[in-house]
């Protein structure tokens, strides 16, 4: 298996392909890679990202067949999710995990909109995402944010992001143990739906 920082390279390439609008030779998977994917797979980077249906990992980084990819709404981190994580990063030996939020996210602003506003009979299913995001942005209400909606909402983004990625990092002893002995690394990444250029910004080693 590859290692994090190797990974880390081969995402931001995949990327910089799909801005590109070009695609490698495994954009749509031949039928031979899709043999091969039968017996076995080796995804050389964990992705825990947003289920907004303009965020496909596999698509943002041109990599069909090699991401384990966890899709959930506000890229939260619940108990299902550091399994997940935790699952890939045991079984398969992938050293990158990558919380990946993007740019006007549903849930992040659901959530801002919660906090202002409380909604009465609010699913508990839905109260349940909203209280994994309340904790990393209301404390952004404070603040002069308050007063510029656009920004607020970009900058509660990173938190959230930020907090997701610091949870899989402090809140796990299996991924502790990895990071400590194995060279897991957890970073943190946002994805602009305006430009479709992914920006890693938290928990880079250094010279990355």
């Amino acid at each position: 298996m590859i290692s994090a920082r190797e990974a880390l390279k081969q995402l931001r390439t995949g990327n910089l392909r799909f801005i590109s609008n070009v695609r490698g030779s495994d954009a749509f998977l031949s039928h031979a890679r899709r043999v091969e994917l039968t017996k076995d797979q080796q995804p050389f980077a964990i992705i825990l990202g947003c289920s907004d249906a303009r965020v496909p990992a596999e698509i943002v980084f041109d990599r069909l067949g090699d991401l384990f990819v966890i899709r959930v709404a506000g890229n939260i981190v619940a108990p299902s999710q550091v399994g997940s994580v935790e699952f890939a990063a045991a079984r398969f030996g992938t050293r990158l995990v990558v919380v990946l939020g993007h740019s006007e996210c549903g849930a992040i602003v659901a959530t801002l909109e919660e906090l202002r506003r409380p909604t009465e009979n609010q699913s508990r299913n839905l109260r349940a995402i909203v209280d994994r995001v309340r904790p990393s942005v209301e404390g952004l209400l404070e603040t002069d944010l308050r007063s510029d909606l656009d920004a607020l909402v970009q900058q509660a983004v990173r938190v959230n992001i930020r907090a997701s990625a610091d949870h899989l990092r402090h809140g796990s002893e299996v991924l502790e143990q990895l990071i400590h002995d194995d060279g897991l690394l957890v970073v943190g990444a946002e994805y602009s739906l305006e430009t479709g250029v992914v920006e890693f910004f938290d928990g880079l080693p250094e010279a990355v």
